[in-house]
């Protein structure tokens, strides 16, 4: 007696996907996602060369990822680019950069240099998170065993 022979499943045909529309190098962008090639590929470096000024090497502000901003205006100046007033829109509560970086789907880098630019403008405000003690107080602790004994 011979064992039971397994029948292959053939794969499902599926339609071909239609080629993505070529994206402009520096054209006018309507919102921070657009000029990506696709999900997971990186996004055009021209266009994030254009985003920061062009390398102008100025100073950048000393911020990191924890540093929390938040913003002072309402509603962004007409003059603001896309991302920038998409950034003030984020802002109204606040948020890490890390975050403010992930929403806008931008790198670190390209956010400390809007961030720079609206500090600058007093469109926002940055500030490091409070830093808690290493260690608690010992008298404290020993204050609460005490405490504890008690009951």
């Amino acid at each position: 007696m011979s064992p039971p022979q397994r029948r292959r499943r053939q794969p499902r045909e599926r339609p071909p996907e239609p080629p993505a529309p070529p994206t402009p190098l520096a054209g006018p962008e309507g919102s921070a996602g657009e000029g990506q090639e696709g999900e997971g590929k990186p996004k055009n470096p021209e266009r994030l060369y254009v985003l920061t000024g062009g390398g102008e090497g100025g100073d950048r502000a000393e911020v990191d990822l924890v540093t929390l901003v938040v913003a002072r205006a309402v509603t962004p100046p007409p003059a603001t680019q896309p991302e920038q007033s998409a950034l003030l829109r984020l802002c109204r509560t606040p948020l890490s950069v890390a975050e403010i970086s992930a929403y806008l789907n931008l790198p670190f880098s390209v956010v400390t240099v809007l961030l720079t630019e609206l500090l600058a403008a007093e469109l926002v405000r940055a500030r490091a998170p409070i830093v808690r003690q290493a260690l608690p107080d010992r008298s404290l602790l020993e204050a609460v065993m005490h405490g504890l004994q008690k009951l």
